[in-house]
Order: C-alpha cells, then structure tokens, then sequence
C-alpha cells in the first residue's frame, strides 16, 4: 500500500498553475546536477585515458626496470642480467647504451639521445618494433652504421630511409690540433613514431656496437633493461633486485623515471574531481531555494495535513521525498550523459575541432595528439554517489522547516 508521504510528494514534484516558477526551479536543479556529472564523468575519464595513453606509450620505448652502474657503465653485464633473469616476475632484459649527441643532415644540427640496442632482445622489453613507420629495428647490424630515427626528429632533419646522417659525439678527441669531436656518417635505417613528441622528437637507435665504438666503451654498457609481468610491480621488483645484485648497482623503475610527469597528472586529476564537484554542489543547493519556496507555496497544505493527522516527521517525509527525486533524477541524467559523452570522446572532439579549427591538445605540449578516454566503474560510482548524497542532505533543512510550520499560523489568514 502506497503512504501519504509518498503520494504527494509525488504530487508535489508535478508543476500546476500556480507553482510552475518552483517547478521551473526543481527543473534548473536537475539539470544543474545532471551537467555536473556529465562532466565529471567526462572529465575523469578524459584523466584516466590520458594516463593509460602516455604510460602505454613511454613504455613502448622505455623498460619497466632499469639497471645501470656507476658512472653510466656497466662491465659484467651478462651475470647481471642473469641475476635480474630469476625473478619470477621478469620476462626478458636487454643491455644498452644511452648516450647524448648531434645529429647532422646538410646545414641542420638537431640534439639527440642515443640509444645502442640488440635488435633481437629490444624487442623483448619494448614495443618500438610495431611502431615503425618506415624501415625496421632489424636492419641495426654490427658495423654497418644504421640508425633509426623518430618520425619528428627525421622530419626536422629532412632525412627518409637510405639517407645518410653525421652523428657528433660530445666527447672529443684529443690531437695535436686539439680536442676534436668524434664524428660518424650512420644510414637511416628506419622511422618509428610512438605518437609520444619526446621520444618521437629526440631518440635515435642504433647498434649496441656501433654504440660501443663511437663512445669508446669497449665491451661495457650503460646498463640492462628489463620487462615484467606485471609492470605495476616494478617498484617491488627493484628493491628485491637491488639486495641481490649489490650497493655498487644502481636500479629505477619507470614509476620513478616519469614521477614527476604522473604525480601531476594525479594531482591534477584530484583537483579536476574537486572543482566540478563544487559545480554540482551548487546545482544541489539550487534544491533548498526550490524546496524552500515549496513549503512557502504549500503552507495551507501543511496546515490542513497536520490538522487531520499527520505528524511533522510525515511531513518532512513529504519534502524529504520531493528533494530526493529531483537528486535522483539528476543523478540518473547525469550518469547516462556522462557515460554517453565519455565513451564517444573520439567523436565528438574531433567535431568540435573541426567545426571550431583549433585544436584541443598541442603534441609538443601535452605529448600526445588524440584526445583518450577510458570509463572506470568506480569513478562513476563514486560521482553518483556523491552527487546523490548532496542531493539529500539538501533536502534535510527544507524539510525540517517545513515540519515545524504551525498549523493555527498558517490558516490565519486563509
């Protein structure tokens, strides 16, 4: 059996002729709430999208773990990488070595990290092989002075595949003419783009002993790369490393290498939460004036409700009820639109570029183009539930109010 409490509440929520200005008030609320969460929604799935995309693209260049020596060199690399080998959560290592140098083509200079690779085993810890554009990663061969080359740094040099490049390596030689810069003429051996404009714009590969040579390293590396199972272990995986292979062993994991990049990106997220959260907020509160102005409205109502029987927690119950729909149906909208304009962001920023002719995200600032998304079910939760909770303790003051109006002061003057 239905109660009274339900019933006119119900009834009370439907616009007649005299109170349509409070309906259009409850109106503007659950629009107010369901904007809100659309954007939240939106907004922290944009978040989310954007993590998984750089982290998915830094590590498609970058190791989860990496191991290095002192001074950037590293002698027995092998029995280091067969130490890191018999953790379980390990799936392959690879050595390299990173170094700093000048690539030259015609009359353009550009700035370049360079990294010497075994084709066949940087393949295992990294994904850079599916992002070629051009070329392969296996055309790096011993002595032969290949290179590879993101896709911006070739495009700044003017260079394509087959194209010959002048590598400068900053540590000079000395001669009787004075320090002298080491210089080697490398191929172009292929183009990758990771659609990450750090790496795209400043990584170059070649050939662990091509890499060897220019930068007079002999048989050492700078150190040994690895790839986990799971790379959220990294952090557990590092430190177990680093008791077993010694102090003299220098080990960071790729939470630690970009944590500055992922910490704002966290920091930014939590504040992104906190300021939308305050738009729907105010939607919510937009309730206490409607329901304010309802009891107002409906005071005679109260009145004759009190006089034939009803207490003041029905009463309250009444404007409770009200109060709650009008959260509710905003939460409802707002979860539906949310998830609606989240899940089709590739869509319609794409639109909106066009139809505006600006773009959304600079590459060279935000490092990636693309604007991502990805829904999470408990970010969604988590804003409804929130949102509707605020909804309801809106309606907490109004109703009390109103299950204090004094029946005999009311009809006064009816």
């Amino acid at each position: 059996m239905q109660s009274y409490e339900l019933f006119i509440g119900l009834r009370y929520t439907r616009a007649r002729q005299r109170s349509r200005f409070i309906s259009f008030i409850s109106l503007v609320s659950v629009i107010g709430i369901a904007l809100g969460i659309t954007v939240l929604i939106t907004v922290l799935s944009v978040m989310n999208g954007f993590q998984r995309e750089v982290r998915t693209r830094i590590l498609s260049v970058a190791s989860h773990v990496q191991i290095t020596g002192a001074d950037n060199a590293l002698s027995d690399w092998r029995a280091v990488a067969a130490t890191a080998a018999k953790h379980e959560q390990v799936l392959a290592a690879a050595p390299y070595v990173s170094a700093q140098g000048l690539l030259s083509s015609g009359s353009t200079v550009r700035g370049a990290f360079i990294r010497g690779v075994i084709p066949e085993d940087e393949e295992k810890v990294a994904d850079l092989a599916k992002h070629m554009k051009s070329g392969t990663l296996a055309a790096l061969k011993p002595g032969e002075f290949g290179i590879v080359l993101g896709v911006e740094l070739a495009r700044a040099l003017g260079v394509m595949v087959g194209d010959r490049v002048v590598l400068i390596a900053p540590q000079g030689q000395v001669t009787p003419a004075g320090i002298l810069p080491r210089l080697r003429q490398f191929t172009v051996a292929g183009i990758f783009a990771v659609d990450h404009y750090e790496y795209d714009s400043g990584l170059a590969l070649v050939d662990l002993e091509d890499a060897q040579k220019l930068y007079r390293m002999g048989t050492q590396v700078s150190g040994v790369r690895l790839k986990l199972k799971d790379l959220f272990e990294s952090g557990a995986v590092s430190r177990a490393l680093s008791r077993s292979l010694g102090p003299d062993i220098y080990i960071t994991d790729w939470t630690r290498l970009n944590a500055n990049f992922f910490r704002a990106v966290d920091i930014e997220k939590r504040m992104m939460f906190f300021i939308v959260f305050l738009i729907i907020a105010v939607a919510a509160f937009n309730i206490v004036a409607s329901l304010f102005m309802a009891v107002k409205d409906k005071q005679s109502d109260i009145a004759i409700l009190r006089t034939l029987g009803a207490s003041p927690g029905g009463v309250m119950k009444i404007f409770l009820i009200q109060g709650t729909l009008i959260g509710l149906m905003g939460t409802l909208a707002g979860v539906i639109g949310g998830v609606a304009l989240a899940a089709n962001v590739d869509v319609v920023v794409p639109f909106i570029e066009n139809v505006f002719g600006f773009k959304f995200l600079a590459k060279d600032v935000y490092q990636i183009s693309d604007l991502p998304s990805e829904l999470r079910a408990g970010d969604i939760v988590l804003t409804a539930v929130f949102s509707f909770v605020v909804s309801m303790l809106a309606t907490i003051y109004p109703s009390y109010r109103a299950a204090r109006i004094n029946p005999a002061e009311a009809l006064r003057y009816e």
